[in-house]
């Protein structure tokens, strides 16, 4: 009977990354470092060795990266994908046996001790891991192995460095050839696999616009997606790399909403966008106002000309006109009267939209039917979707919905539009969403954003959560835009574009917009959710160049394209902050932000200069990437004064 008794010594804990013992898959983009760490220890005092293995989508073996020794039995290695899709790792490790006797051969030969016997324990070792190695380096093992076996040249006599049995084995091209061909007997292997999904790099590092393709019309006609390309030109000179249209799908006219959310529509009110379905289809249907599939195509085509991609909203959920209604009415939720129950978030009430009932009994009709969706655009070449309040969908759902979607096209990138409570909005993205909205809107103080920005970047979540920081949504018109005038969209914007690798803002963002339908209210007034709203984008006091300026920055410093490199610096006034990223062998940004957008503030900074790669002593210009200017500094502390009418930030690249 084969014993289950385990063989060998070695333990291996707390291995990172790993996402609830394993549960979920940590997150990395392609071409990361991916740094495995973990406690590894035996019994005794015996020397051990450990190596990371990995293997990439597809891969029958194995690659290794051999770990070391950082302290206090806690072991480091890494290695790097090079392409997207999901990824296994793990940890190996066994005691070193040469490594061990070849120590204490060099205490032993400092103690000038006898040791014949433990010379020819040390040929035995080598003579063991002989099949292991190349056939090529046999020859000088087998010499090392004979010289071990060597007669003393005086018998009972200690032995010393000198001696030509002892200078063999301590030749550090054998040491390194039996490390590396080691035999592993006992070795110990972690299990079960873990997982990594890697992505494609605009997964972390991405500017997003927003914008409704029906407000491109003319002289107050409603736009389409021809239209709309004229957009892309205006959208891609400022600097982003994605657009992303709220849905483009026919909309319901049963309790269709007018402007401002009323009850009583015109003739002429469009209605919600998210009011998805009528006569002319549902989720995989355009809008006949916006045109045909084959002008969402030429769109597509555009915007890849412009170097953009195009983002689409998926939001699951109907209008009382969706032909799902009639043909699937066991997919929705009824009320006692037998009539479908619309949505509500009280106290407010979305009588144009049906929810999903995730408790159907066809369950496995509706999932399929949902992936279907995201297959159908896919296929029209939309690799990113946007997805509307995944929180209140069932998570059995999207952990099956994403694992297979990403499984048949690891490029596609899903954005989670849950704004919720924190357990909810981590429990999304280590189920697979590749990045997710924040709290970043409701954070406004340096206490709130140093707090939050370091549970971001330097908590576990940094493993397998990705931020994206809109500074504004057609939803969401925060009261410090509402009051704070144009210098708090720059205040915003600098806060969202440099401290998040990803950041997007909503059409109207750039003409300042900040006019709430009441006091109170984050809604803005005559919300483009309901209505056409042509802009004129060239409007005195626009924040075209502004934007455009911070963009450039991002995409000509690497070290923003990160997040777990950012790090605070003091300042000691409550509405001055400061922050950097720095990467090895890359120019460091430093930036520092009035948060203050009524009034100038001044204060000391003091500099974590280890952060910046500065001497305590150093004498370093910084270059203000905003206003073109250059200072000169030495030493950890510098006076700043920022004036948020004239500039409310510098941007700092450091020169060294």
């Amino acid at each position: 009977m084969k014993s289950s008794l385990r063989r060998g010594h070695v333990n291996i804990e707390d291995v990172e990354p790993q996402v609830d013992c394993g549960r979920y898959r940590a997150k990395a983009i392609i071409g990361d470092l991916v740094t495995v760490r973990a406690d590894i220890y035996r019994d005794g005092p015996a020397v051990l060795a450990a190596t990371v293995r990995f293997r990439g989508p597809d891969d029958k073996r194995w690659s290794e990266a051999r770990m070391v020794h950082v302290d206090n039995d806690r072991w480091t290695g890494a290695f790097r994908p090079d392409r997207i899709g999901v990824w296994e790792y793990g940890i190996e490790a066994w005691t070193d046996r040469f490594a061990t006797w070849r120590r204490d051969l060099k205490a032993r030969v400092e103690a000038d001790q006898v040791m014949d016997l433990e010379l020819q324990e040390g040929a035995q070792i080598l003579e063991d891991h002989l099949r292991a190695l190349p056939s090529s380096e046999r020859k000088t093992v087998k010499q090392a192995i004979a010289s071990l076996r060597a007669p003393a040249e005086q018998e009972g006599a200690a032995s010393s460095f000198e001696d030509p049995r002892i200078t063999a084995p301590l030749d550090e091209h054998i040491a390194e050839l039996i490390s590396k061909h080691h035999t592993r007997a006992g070795s110990s292997v972690t299990k079960p696999v873990l997982q990594l999904t890697v992505d494609r790099a605009l997964a972390r590092f991405g500017a997003w616009y927003e914008f409704f393709p029906r407000s491109t019309g003319h002289e107050g006609e409603h736009g389409t997606l021809t239209t709309a390309v004229d957009e892309l030109d205006r959208i891609a000179s400022m600097g982003f790399d994605i657009v992303y249209l709220p849905p483009i799908h026919p909309i319901g006219t049963t309790w269709r909403k007018g402007r401002n959310n009323s009850l009583d529509p015109g003739p002429a009110d469009v209605g919600v966008p998210w009011a998805i379905g009528g006569e002319d289809g549902g989720h995989t249907a355009v809008h006949p106002d916006l045109g045909t599939i084959d002008d969402f195509d030429t769109f597509l085509k555009e915007a890849d000309k412009r170097g953009l991609e195009i983002a689409l909203d998926f939001a699951i959920q109907c209008s009382p006109d969706h032909p799902w209604v009639t043909e699937h009415p066991e997919w929705f939720m009824h009320r006692p009267d037998g009539s479908i129950k619309y949505a509500e978030n009280p106290p407010k009430r979305y009588q144009d939209i049906y929810p999903i009932n995730f408790d159907t009994e066809d369950r496995e009709g509706l999932w399929r039917e949902l992936k279907g969706i995201l297959d159908f655009w896919i296929g029209h070449g939309v690799t990113i979707f946007r997805v509307d309040n995944p929180h209140t969908k069932a998570l059995p759902f999207w952990e099956w919905a994403i694992t297979t979607i990403k499984a048949e096209h690891p490029e596609v990138i899903l954005l989670s539009e849950a704004f919720t409570r924190p357990k909810v909005m981590k429990g999304l993205a280590k189920i697979g969403f590749t990045q997710s909205y924040t709290y970043f809107t409701w954070r406004n103080t340096k206490a709130e954003l140093t707090e939050y920005l370091t549970e971001l970047a330097a908590t576990d979540m940094a493993q397998y959560f990705k931020p994206n920081f809109f500074a504004n949504t057609p939803d969401i018109l925060h009261e410090y835009l509402q009051t704070g005038g144009r210098p708090a969209f720059k205040i915003r914007l600098v806060l969202a574009a440099l401290l998040s690798p990803s950041y997007g803002i909503y059409s109207g963002y750039e003409l300042c917009e900040s006019t709430p339908v009441k006091p109170g209210s984050e809604e803005y007034l005559d919300s483009e959710k309901y209505q056409v709203s042509q802009r004129d984008y060239d409007a005195e006091g626009n924040l075209n160049r502004y934007v455009t300026r911070i963009n450039r920055i991002r995409r000509a410093y690497p070290v923003l394209e990160h997040l777990t490199n950012l790090v605070f610096h003091d300042v000691d006034t409550p509405n001055l902050m400061a922050f950097s990223k720095s990467l090895p062998g890359e120019t460091p940004i430093l930036a520092v932000v009035n948060l203050n957008p009524y009034h100038w503030e001044e204060g000391t900074l003091t500099l974590n200069l280890e952060a910046l790669g500065l001497d305590p002593w150093d004498t370093f210009k910084v270059h203000d990437l905003i206003s073109d200017e250059t200072y000169e500094w030495q030493g950890a502390q510098a006076y700043v004064r920022l004036d948020p009418f004239h500039e409310p930030a510098h941007v700092f690249r450091v020169l060294k």
